[in-house]
């Protein structure tokens, strides 16, 4: 039941971040709010990184049952991205988190995993509930960007 309501908010937050990116105006993922500020391309492809770090989170906790998650190291994250990309790379990362979950149970959100902040590991429930945490931080960055931009966005493009 736990991971369920876990899984729910981490998908709902993916899919604020995929609207919000839908709604970069064309022409602008070079933008940036300040001289010494990430441009907006970079803000997505950090999100990809948001996204990719619940991967790899599920995959150290079910590494023989997601072997094939390790292909997902091999793309690119924290780079400059168009929407495009962004937008189809957070639906994959979206379906893959879906896969994990699929394959966990509320009892192994408890088990410690190694990360590469703590090789000791953290339980599963700390790192997703961190990595949450940091989506949700960068998907609120899109949103102030997209509102400096002149985007009409509420807060009905932060919460479901």
């Amino acid at each position: 039941m736990c991971k369920e309501i876990i899984l729910a908010k981490i998908v709902e937050q993916l899919e604020r971040a995929d609207r919000l990116s839908a709604l970069v105006p064309d022409g602008a993922s070079h933008w940036r709010p300040l001289p010494d500020v990430f441009p907006l391309c970079d803000l997505l492809g950090h999100l990809l990184e948001c996204a990719a770090g619940f991967c790899a989170a599920l995959y150290a906790a079910c590494p023989d049952r997601l072997a094939h998650f390790a292909r997902l190291r091999e793309l690119e994250v924290n780079h400059c991205c168009e929407v495009e990309e962004a937008r189809a790379r957070l639906l994959e990362y979206r379906a893959c988190i879906e896969e994990g979950f699929a394959l966990i149970t509320d009892a192994d959100l408890y088990r410690k995993v190694p990360t590469v902040f703590a090789a000791e590991g953290e339980s599963l429930l700390w790192i997703l509930l961190a990595n949450l945490e940091h989506l949700i931080n960068h998907k609120h960055q899109l949103f102030f960007y997209l509102k400096l931009l002149g985007v009409k966005v509420s807060t009905g493009d932060l919460y479901s």
